[in-house]
């Protein structure tokens, strides 16, 4: 075929391409349980990657910043970020619950049933946000002081702590809404909170830190408060788009009465989503605290690694985001086969990502980590963090994927069961037994990660081809 007659296909092909993605961004009420599977992984892909590809510039902006005050205020970040952690657990693992079984509601076609579980789901998110923001405020030094932190880490990173776990109800609002809307297929909305949330921090981070202009100069602190009121923007965005009537999900004031057998259910269906993310969550705090026993240098590196390693994975939970969304809806719509079919379509997505970030961040490591941090002590701990979480990348994503495609199905015990397994009965031993008895110190805490991890692949991939998950009931 000459030149000529190929330019019309190819100009088709980029202009639905183009025409894909306006759709995907200006979002809509589309129905996932019929059509291409691979544009409905696309419609919702493009939303989710992008929401938490600015997440993961958020938390490398408040690391940049913040690493400039010195190896103590990233040591502050480290230990506070293992406590939001927990927090996350609880909100993250009732984000699980509420988004299977909205997606299974919308699945069937039961769209009222679906606005009563979001409306139980701000109920439930009160009563955590409360709760944490509470023991965050009058027990912050005491918690930071657990976690191993120094003397001096707890008298600097206190008042970090405490403006934080404080405004906690912002994180729970912002993680069960944001669950809300992308069960109901509306990624498009979670995608525009995120990008509020986190722009307004990245534009207060350095004016509360460094007191530019009107501000006050607050320091480490300072991080913490432009984080909340980021997070609360963002709550405030989703609340006005979950009474506005125009999404899938039309909440109003006659249907926020409380029902308790709703509320019920949802911690039911949720009690495993918040038992996997506990595994994961408190083993994390474990490895956290054999890493502060070796100083706040090796903390400050394993941060700065870990941040680095969010920030190319984050994209990945959009897509284990839309995996689990489609899961749900196809069982609801009952297609199991075309569930099935959406999780490996998502899982070779993954794949082709991680290989080409595995090879280009591996040997860029040293050039990453001097961007957040000068301390050579603190580089040697970041870079061989970094190179060695990146060994562990594409079994870990393609984990991820597995488990929420589980958790979409409300299939939340056993994601929780194999992060028992590959956290507690493999990784913390493994870590110590490195750390300790082989006289490898915090990098045998860091190499204990992606073996656990790729572990963690294998065990997932054996349940998935059992197909036990498409047959529970939520």
């Amino acid at each position: 075929m000459s030149e000529a007659g190929l330019r019309p296909r190819r100009f088709s092909y980029w202009q639905q391409a183009l025409d894909l993605f306006r759709q995907a961004m200006a979002g809509g009420n589309y129905d996932y349980t019929t059509g291409s599977i691979g544009r409905a992984v696309v419609l919702l892909a493009i939303p989710m990657v992008l929401e938490m590809t600015l997440e993961s510039v958020f938390a490398l902006v408040d690391i940049f910043f913040v690493a400039s005050l010195g190896a103590d205020a990233v040591a502050t970040v480290g230990l506070t970020a293992a406590l939001v952690a927990l927090l996350r657990a609880f909100a993250g693992g009732l984000g699980v619950g509420v988004a299977a079984v909205i997606a299974r509601r919308i699945g069937e076609k039961h769209t009222r049933a679906a606005v009563t579980v979001a409306a139980q789901t701000l109920w439930l998110g009160l009563v955590l946000g409360a709760a944490v923001g509470y023991i965050g405020i009058t027990r912050s030094a005491q918690i930071l002081g657990f976690m191993g932190a120094s003397p001096a880490v707890v008298a600097s990173g206190s008042g970090y702590a405490a403006v934080l776990l404080g405004g906690s109800f912002t994180l729970v609002y912002v993680f069960l809404l944001c669950a809300v809307f992308r069960g109901a297929g509306n990624a498009s909305i979670a995608m525009r909170c995120l990008w509020l949330a986190n722009g307004i921090n990245i534009a207060l981070d350095p004016c509360l830190i460094f007191g530019l202009g009107p501000f006050p100069e607050l320091g480490v602190t300072g991080a913490a408060l432009a984080t909340v009121l980021g997070r609360g923007f963002g709550m405030v965005y989703l609340l006005y788009h979950l009474f506005d009537g125009r999404a899938i999900i039309k909440l109003s004031l006659d249907r926020l009465a409380p029902v308790p057998r709703v509320m019920l259910s949802l911690l039911r269906v949720s009690a495993g989503g918040i038992g996997q993310i506990l595994m994961g969550t408190t083993s994390w705090l474990v490895l956290t605290k054999l890493v502060a026993a070796c100083g706040s240098d090796a903390v400050a590196g394993y941060t700065l690694g870990t941040r680095i390693t969010i920030f190319v994975i984050l994209p990945i939970f959009g897509l284990s985001n839309a995996a689990a969304t489609l899961v749900g809806q196809n069982l609801g719509a009952a297609q199991p086969l075309r569930a099935e079919l959406s999780v490996l379509k998502v899982m070779k997505f993954t794949f082709l990502l991680l290989v080409i970030a595995t090879l280009l961040l591996f040997p860029a490591a040293p050039a990453v980590i001097s961007v957040f941090s000068a301390d050579p002590s603190v580089a040697l701990y970041g870079v061989y963090c970094l190179r060695v979480f990146t060994l562990g990348l594409i079994a870990f994503c393609l984990a991820l994927v597995l488990l929420q495609g589980f958790n979409g199905a409300g299939d939340t015990l056993t994601p929780t069961r194999l992060n028992f397994v590959c956290f507690w009965l493999l990784e913390i031993p493994l870590a110590w037994m490195l750390a300790n008895v082989a006289g490898m110190g915090p990098q045998g805490v860091f190499t204990a990660i992606p073996l656990a991890e790729t572990a963690l692949a294998a065990l997932a991939w054996r349940e998935f081809r059992k197909g036990h998950w498409k047959e529970i009931k939520v």
